[in-house]
């Protein structure tokens, strides 16, 4: 049975959308070997010998070898969302039960340089043009304001000089590892797209759309949806309030520690240092830290708390909780409501907004600030 499985399923494997070859022991035809995979060997059980489980065995979890080494793997599964602590606001209740599909995430928020690679690229096929400073899409219709430079915004990290970005030098550190701040959820989009044409997936966003709206039946690069993120952020871990577990410190994450008479001013923040990141406050804004400096979740996603806040694909809405659905929700209708949702937190915000179900960040989608960035998604199925 083993076999005829194998020969039933392997052509259906899309060679366009893996063109390397899958692990032997995928089954399903998915290039993952999970446990999706071992249930078709225990199908045929005892048929299935130990070679066969041998074979398994060490190719579990073998990476997608469609996926990049900066994306991890998110499986899919059930959580409750929400603020199950009492900690937050109206708009993370009622606590309610979601499901989402797996996917792909990106280790850390795009960096300065991954974006400065991206300007460069778009800027030579035309995609892109620069008023004042101001990236925008190019192309017909209306312009889409991307990202700030240096000569729009002392915040970014990002210069245009003579045609060319580069990535700037603060107080003498290299910030090329840094995530990519003074981006607008169309400048998020817009990389998406890039990259997707870039590795040979199909684009998620319609620039031509006025917003821009995610079609999630196609197959590349995106922003995760808020469950997505909270999910994500949530690492397994149930009922926490942060990636790390209950409570939050300079140790674990880049933050504002606020203090009140010689305390914390929130139990859960128990970090001996206050004010700003003392590691990353150089006095020049932004105060960000390079991917990869604190310890990651058990998903294998670093700052999913605090560094920048993060754009999700949602339009934002307070009561949206009430009416979400359960299964993969994308957020209520596009163009119902003005902004769209920020997720995590960043370095000069307190330990509050930077719960895994804080909802307290919204932005007009042109909008771009010191503590604004972003993070990918990569749907394959």
């Amino acid at each position: 049975m083993r076999n005829r499985i194998v020969i039933l399923l392997v052509p259906l494997f899309s060679a366009a959308l893996c063109p390397a070859a899958c692990p032997s022991a995928d089954l399903t035809g998915d290039c993952f070997v999970d446990f999706n995979d071992f249930a078709l060997l225990a199908a045929d059980w005892p048929a299935t010998d130990y070679n066969d489980l041998a074979l398994l065995g060490a190719q579990w979890l073998t990476p997608d070898p469609r996926v990049p080494d900066d994306m991890v793997f998110i499986p899919g599964g059930t959580f409750e969302m929400g603020d199950n602590l009492e900690d937050g606001s109206f708009q993370e209740l009622p606590v309610h039960t979601v499901t989402v599909d797996f996917f792909y995430m990106g280790k850390y928020e795009i960096t300065n340089g991954q974006y400065c690679e991206f300007l460069n690229s778009a800027l030579l096929q035309g995609l892109i043009t620069v008023t004042d400073g101001v990236v925008y899409q190019a192309g017909p219709g209306t312009s889409y304001a991307c990202c700030d430079t240096l000569t729009s915004s002392s915040s970014s990290q990002i210069e245009y000089i003579g045609g060319v970005f580069n990535i700037r030098t603060k107080s003498g550190r290299d910030m090329s590892n840094d995530p990519m701040v003074c981006v607008s959820w169309y400048g998020a989009g817009a990389y998406c797209n890039w990259r997707s044409d870039q590795e040979g997936y199909q684009k998620c966003y319609d620039p031509c759309n006025p917003n821009w709206d995610c079609d999630f039946s196609k197959r590349g690069y995106r922003l995760a949806t808020e469950a997505e993120w909270e999910y994500a952020a949530r690492g397994g871990l149930v009922g926490k309030r942060f990636p790390s577990g209950d409570n939050i410190s300079h140790a674990w994450a880049n933050y504002c520690s606020v203090w009140t008479a010689g305390h914390p001013y929130y139990f859960y923040d128990v970090s001996p240092t206050k004010n700003c990141h003392p590691t990353w406050d150089d006095g020049v804004v932004p105060y960000t830290s390079p991917g990869g400096t604190f310890s990651a979740n058990a998903y294998g996603l670093y700052d999913m708390a605090g560094n920048v806040v993060e754009w999700c694909n949602d339009w934002h809405s307070g009561s949206y909780y009430d009416e979400s659905p359960t299964n993969n929700p994308t957020g209520p209708p596009a163009g119902m409501f003005l902004s769209r949702v920020l997720r995590g937190g960043w370095w000069s915000e307190d330990a509050r907004d930077c719960r895994v179900a804080s909802r307290g960040h919204v932005g007009r989608p042109a909008s771009r600030s010191s503590g604004t960035g972003f993070r990918i998604v990569l749907d394959l199925e």
